[in-house]
């Protein structure tokens, strides 16, 4: 555990020195997010339909700007190898990097997402349903990222090869957290969906880590 809070504060250190990489994530989903609205008009039943969908488009999109630095600038300076070759399992080292994803890519998001739901007229219950949902599906997001961004670890345009790898890999979470929303504003209940994207959030909590690591050591050999 004293492992993975050293490699999650290293990480986040390293992050607060590149404020730009939070940021940009951040203002790439303000802006998709928002030229939808301009784009279709103020019609307000039409925006509440299609503001499900946007939202977390948006936030799929935002969340994978991220995902080729998670291991790629400790592999091309050799602290990945050092790593790997600790006493400390690497599993945990991984957990912290994917952490530390998750709360410079991933809970931004999940902050912000409420005022951009007001551009599509949401209701106060909507919204909260909105954050939960992203509160479970951005975390989901990050693990499978991470497992993505290690098999495309040293290769040659790997950024068009992580989001062929990934993009499919996240067509449940966006059915589920996008489904929540529009399901509540339906009045049917969000509940069902929130159950389904929380049982895979802990299913790849538990293998998604362990398949990054056996990942991360194929690329070091």
């Amino acid at each position: 555990m004293n492992a993975l809070w050293a490699t999650l504060r290293r990480d986040l250190l390293l992050v607060m020195r590149r404020k730009s990489e939070v940021l940009t994530a951040l203002f790439f989903f303000v802006i998709v997010s928002s030229l939808f609205p301009l784009g279709i008009g103020p019609e307000p039943a039409l925006l509440r339909k299609i503001a499900p969908g946007v939202l977390w488009v948006g936030a799929l999109l935002a969340s994978m700007l991220g995902l080729q630095r998670m291991f790629a600038a400790d592999h091309a300076d050799g602290t990945l190898e050092q790593m790997a070759l600790s006493p400390t399992p690497l599993v945990w080292l991984v957990v912290g990097k994917v952490v530390a994803h998750w709360l410079v890519s991933g809970l931004p998001l999940v902050l912000i997402a409420p005022v951009l739901g007001l551009q599509f007229d949401l209701d106060v219950g909507s919204l909260g349903v909105l954050m939960l949902a992203l509160l479970l599906g951005t975390p989901l997001l990050s693990l499978i990222g991470a497992i993505g961004a290690a098999l495309t670890l040293g290769v040659r345009g790997g950024g068009v090869l992580l989001s062929l790898l990934v993009l499919p890999l996240y067509v449940p979470a966006l059915i589920f957290g996008a489904g929540a929303v529009e399901a509540h504003v339906s009045g049917l209940g969000a509940e069902g969906h929130l159950s389904l994207l929380a049982a895979l959030l802990v299913l790849a909590a538990f293998f998604a880590p362990w398949a990054t690591t056996a990942a991360v050591r194929i690329a070091l050999e």
